[in-house]
């Protein structure tokens, strides 16, 4: 018999919920010398599958912490965290990156695409990590292009796009595993007004037609008109949680 991976068998630790991501309490501490800082005081929500929420907030107030630690880049110093019933803490550092591979598509500030690649190559690279052929990555990848508007560039390096094209492609590795959950960190934090207006556009269409569950910091009001759902959080807090207008 075939002994299941480290994921798979993680997969069978399952909780009844309805919700896609569930925190809770978690609480997320970082050392400073003699003392220890809180960038997460106690903090709990759910999110269902298909929804768009926007984590909203200043700088420093705890929100690209909880979007690392519901990633599984970082793990929580106290507290639960579950994405798709499993909980997070079960998983060893191998089943982790399995996790974050194939479960949670990231979009970063800066882009953080592979400069000796190429567009297509930056898209195809976590579906070949995943096993898949070289052809058939290259395949999706290109689809996947042309649906961000950019199969043009494939060739192309990401010094020769502008910073709004970097972060179409960048929307398109996160989904090239075809994730449960996408997570986007200040995406429009390094364009200018247009571009940040476009990338936006792009992720409420693929929550919309595809049902991709977005969840996304911010501190930008505009971009915050986009989400169905708005959870303000101060000094590492939850302080609201409401209703978004959905004005785009």
């Amino acid at each position: 018999m075939a002994t299941p991976s480290p994921l798979s068998a993680c997969d069978t630790i399952m909780e009844k919920t309805d919700s896609l991501v569930s925190v809770q309490h978690v609480e997320k501490r970082y050392p400073t010398g003699q003392r220890s800082v809180a960038a997460l005081r106690d903090v709990s929500l759910n999110v269902r599958s298909g929804e768009f929420v926007v984590l909203m907030g200043p700088s420093g107030c705890g929100k690209s912490t909880l979007l690392h630690l519901i990633g599984g880049m970082d793990r929580p110093t106290r507290g639960r965290i579950l994405v798709g019933g499993t909980e997070l803490a079960t998983l060893g550092e191998p089943a982790l990156a399995r996790f974050r591979r194939q479960r949670v598509g990231f979009v970063f500030q800066f882009f953080n695409l592979l400069p000796t690649l190429t567009v297509l190559e930056n898209v195809a690279l976590p579906l070949m990590l995943d096993g898949v052929g070289d052809a058939e990555a290259q395949d999706r990848a290109l689809t996947l292009l042309e649906r961000v508007g950019l199969r043009d560039r494939a060739t192309h390096s990401p010094a020769e796009l502008s910073g709004g094209e970097m972060q179409r492609v960048a929307v398109a590795r996160a989904v090239a595993s075809t994730p449960a959950l996408i997570l986007a960190d200040e995406p429009t934090g390094s364009l200018d007004s247009e571009n940040g207006h476009h990338v936006m556009d792009l992720l409420r269409d693929l929550n919309r037609e595809l049902g991709l569950t977005i969840l996304l910091a911010t501190h930008n009001d505009e971009a915050a008109q986009y989400a169905g759902r708005i959870i303000r959080i101060r000094d590492g807090m939850i302080e609201g949680d409401s209703l978004g207008v959905a004005v785009r």
